[in-house]
């Protein structure tokens, strides 16, 4: 017997009809006839019942949903549970029933009956539709590994059975296009989606999906392409976001921006447009516009700490540092425990020179996350975080002891942050030059740890500081297995060959790893490398040709942007072009020693010598220790008849190379500091009778 669940309105007839109709149904009936309508009276009577209890649990299942009251859901289940047995073949009481179990979060009591109704009828799509999103939901609230897979995997039967028996249901294909993308099924969600778009061209959502699913493996300008098709027909402003995305993913923040602003024109009250415009800006380099739209956001989602967090990064690219710290400290305010907030503290007290603050900061935090109960999950990875950025804070400031015993206090928390201790501890040994200690302390790590191939790598370029190649590149390439990750491994056997001079070799394992690249950002790598290469080998022509061919890939890109421009300086050629290239990169990076540097020795070749002074002394504030700084200052003075100052950072420069790394060490450079050293003294020494006779 198939019921039809009443609407209210009929529930007031029934109500009323019954009520009107109670003394006649008290009648008796007639001796005659009684006999005769007994069956068709019993029959009646169950039916009417059925109808009763469809029609209560209809009512408390209203009620429930306004007051959300567990008695209102009893109370609907109960009725529903009558009606059931009254008609167990019914499988439309069974649908109210499995759904009543699953709005009340009753969910194993709903898959049970969703299933009981499939067993008997296996076509029945209502019970497969509550079974699909009985396993979505679920998926939030599973932490295990396995379980959300078997999870996933019963959701997607479920929907392919949907789909099998109604075709045209569009949204459960692109229910399964999801699932198909979340379990690493990329093949199968594009045939899904291409299938609905194949029956309608213009469904957002799968448009939408498909987007996704083509710039997550980065076919960019496929979704782009995409994208365009039905933004022609019907502009939408979540599509012009996607679209925003990919041109993001491309390093194209101008047509980003484009993109985002038609996205922001269309729905001007969704905050992830504005978000997305103001990430394009700041991309850009257009921070004033970028800072507009966060102040918008600030406005829009007050309580958010983010956008406080990005407003005091732009303050800092405008080197504001007061305003920048404002804002830190507004986010600090809607997110006092934050790490991200804490580090970005730590970050401007440090650009200011606030070293001792920033280290407070930082060590404030690993004592307030101490104080927590060890039992709380969280707190493990915390403790690590922090005392990574602590013990890294200590490495800037060269202070290698503190930052050591900070990194070592990283061990005892567990096995994975036992193994990046050990990295930050080998790290901190080199860049302190002391190989010995980091040798020492990377065997002990693979004697702990024989497989890990972080470490593995680490030992490898350690020989290669150690003026090793051959044993570096023999450790190295024992870690090639013919797969993607071997482009790393390249790489670093190239900068190994790089770092001691063997050119030849460095730009074979270029070769090698040109041929794995598939990502723009990994072309970008392979182009530096290669244009150092060339430079390093006095094949400027080359070097600029490669550089210019990274440039055209990704404007914005600092390393090479800084590399061409003092590649130019150094050599006295195109000096405007050469400071406009630095400039650039110190646009991307502003307080890069290296960068400043770069300008300071530009503006020496152009006989800026006040500019360049100012640039190298700012430089040195960064790297009080790198001997071709110290020696840029020193020409500085020299050029200025500063002879003392000129001599004491020559001499600081030779003594920072006689100490620097063994692959590092230039001895060309070396020589040619010497020779400078010993011509003033000469010089001066010559002066000297010259003065002494005049008085």
């Amino acid at each position: 017997m198939k019921i039809q669940l009443p609407s209210a309105v009929a529930l007031l007839v029934v109500v009323s009809t019954g009520a009107w109709a109670a003394p006649a149904a008290r009648q008796a009936p007639s001796r005659q006839t009684a006999p005769a309508q007994a069956p068709a009276s019993a029959a009646a009577d169950r039916e009417s019942e059925i109808y009763f209890d469809l029609t209560m649990g209809h009512v408390s299942e209203q009620e429930y949903g306004s007051t959300n009251r567990v008695e209102d859901a009893n109370r609907a289940i109960d009725f529903y549970k009558k009606a059931a047995a009254l008609d167990p073949s019914s499988t439309v009481i069974g649908e109210h029933l499995a759904e009543m179990y699953f709005v009340s979060e009753r969910t194993p009591e709903a898959i049970a009956s969703a299933q009981d109704i499939l067993r008997r009828d296996p076509t029945n799509l209502a019970a497969r539709r509550l079974l699909a999103r009985i396993y979505v939901r679920s998926l939030g609230d599973l932490s295990n590994a396995s379980d959300q897979s078997s999870t996933i995997a019963q959701a997607i039967e479920q929907f392919r059975e949907i789909i099998r028996l109604d075709p045209s249901d569009e949204d459960s294909a692109i229910w399964l296009a999801r699932l198909y993308r979340l379990s690493n099924q990329h093949d199968q969600a594009e045939k899904v989606l291409r299938g609905v778009l194949t029956s309608d061209p213009d469904n957002e959502g799968a448009v939408g999906q498909l987007a996704q699913l083509l710039l997550d493996e980065d076919r960019s300008d496929e979704a782009i392409a995409l994208l365009q098709q039905i933004l022609e027909r019907a502009p939408s402003a979540g599509l012009y976001q996607q679209m925003g995305d990919a041109y993001m993913q491309l390093h194209d923040a101008d047509r980003a921006e484009e993109a985002y602003q038609h996205a922001v024109d269309l729905d001007p009250d969704q905050a992830d447009h504005h978000q997305g415009l103001a990430e394009a800006l700041f991309d850009s380099g257009k921070y004033q516009a970028a800072l507009a739209e966060y102040q918008k956001l600030a406005q829009m989602e007050p309580e958010d700490p983010n956008n406080h967090l990005h407003l005091a990064e732009i303050y800092r690219q405008l080197h504001q540092l007061d305003k920048a710290e404002q804002e830190v400290l507004q986010a600090k305010l809607r997110a006092p425990g934050s790490l991200e907030v804490i580090y970005n503290e730590a970050t401007i007290y440090e650009a200011e020179g606030r070293y001792e603050d920033a280290i407070r900061v930082l060590s404030d935090a690993v004592t307030a996350v101490k104080a927590q109960a060890s039992a709380d999950p969280s707190r493990r990875r915390t403790l690590a975080i922090l005392y990574q950025l602590l013990g890294q804070l200590y490495r800037d400031e060269e202070n290698y002891t503190a930052a050591i015993s900070t990194f070592r206090q990283m061990v005892d928390l567990g096995p994975e942050e036992d193994r990046r201790a050990r990295l930050l501890i080998i790290d901190a040994y080199r860049a302190s030059h002391d190989l010995s200690h980091a040798f020492d302390e990377a065997q002990k790590a693979l004697a702990a740890y024989p497989n890990d191939r972080n470490l593995r790598i680490n030992q490898a370029l350690l020989y290669g500081e150690n003026n090793q190649p051959d044993q570096a590149a023999q450790s190295l390439r024992t870690l090639l297995d013919k797969s993607a990750a071997d482009l790393e491994i390249d790489i670093d056997i190239a900068q190994v060959y790089e770092q001691c001079q063997r050119y030849a070799d460095a730009e074979a394992a270029i070769r090698s790893a040109e041929k794995l690249v598939t990502r723009p950002a990994d072309r970008e790598t392979i182009g530096f490398s290669l244009g150092a290469v060339y430079e390093h080998q006095k094949k400027y022509d080359q070097a600029e040709q490669v550089f210019k061919g990274v440039l055209a890939i990704n404007p914005r890109n600092a390393a090479v942007l800084n590399y061409y421009g003092y590649m130019l300086a150094d050599r006295g050629l195109r000096l405007d072009e050469a400071v406009a290239l630095v400039q650039r990169a110190l646009t991307e990076d502003p307080g890069n020693a290296s960068y400043l540097d770069s300008l300071g020795w530009a503006y020496y070749k152009q006989n800026k010598f006040a500019e360049a002074e100012t640039y190298l002394r700012m430089a040195l504030q960064g790297e009080a220790h790198n001997p071709t700084m110290l020696s840029h200052l020193g020409d500085v003075y020299a050029k200025t008849g500063r002879d003392d100052m000129a001599a004491a950072e020559w001499q600081k420069s030779l003594a920072e190379w006689q100490n620097a790394l063994p692959s590092s060490r230039d001895p060309d450079k070396v020589t040619e500091l010497q020779q400078k050293i010993a011509n003033l003294k000469r010089r001066v020494a010559q002066q000297k009778p010259t003065e002494s006779n005049t008085q």
